[in-house]
């Protein structure tokens, strides 16, 4: 296996040079990161590049060791969450969590990848009862989302062919028990990548 370094310079590689990130980051930023041996910005700017321009799997799994062996583990789950979703799609959402006083979580849920709740998509069975589907979640741009509170989110279907059905502003919701604890709008449905 390659050492850090080597898988960052072997990422900026798999990238046109006139790749732009949405804050105006390019390749050429890039090298000169790597030059200066700042390993965790070059890391940060590859991310960056990489939500705007599609990348191969490849890609998220050269990210991902870089930042294990960095010891960088939130960015690890990040570039690997990044690389499931290029190869089986994603689901993008605004999550509502119900507050405490409304039957909701008492504390705040982690907002990295590895919360599994149930969501009632509309799935039915064969006699037409509700039939949920486990999806992971990630919150955007917050480590965590409280009760009563409202974020983006991106869910990982574990059975991504049964959410294809989704469409921008289909409301859905989060159980994590029987009730109700949250309900998400659908903000797009990505198909993969690889």
């Amino acid at each position: 296996m390659d050492d850090a370094f080597t898988l960052l310079r072997r990422a900026v590689g798999l990238l046109p040079e006139d790749a732009v990130a949405d804050n105006g980051r390019t390749v050429g930023g890039i090298r000169q990161a790597i030059e200066l041996q700042q390993w965790e910005k070059a890391l940060d700017r590859l991310i960056e590049i990489a939500d705007v321009r599609p990348v191969p799997v490849a890609y998220w799994e050269m990210l991902a060791e870089a930042a294990r062996q960095m010891m960088l583990d939130r960015s690890r789950r990040w570039c690997e969450w990044r690389g499931w979703e290029a190869e089986h799609g994603t689901v993008r959402a605004t999550l509502t969590l119900l507050g405490t006083d409304e039957g909701g979580r008492r504390s705040a849920l982690a907002g990295d990848g590895r919360l599994r709740p149930l969501w009632d998509t509309g799935n039915r069975t064969a006699d037409g009862r509700r039939d949920l589907d486990i999806a992971l979640l990630w919150v955007e741009f917050a480590p965590q989302l409280g009760p009563g509170e409202t974020a983006d989110v991106r869910l990982a279907p574990l059975r991504p062919e049964r959410w294809r059905h989704l469409q921008p502003g289909d409301v859905i919701t989060m159980h994590e028990a029987r009730p109700v604890t949250g309900t998400a709008t659908v903000i797009e449905v990505l198909p993969p990548r690889a």
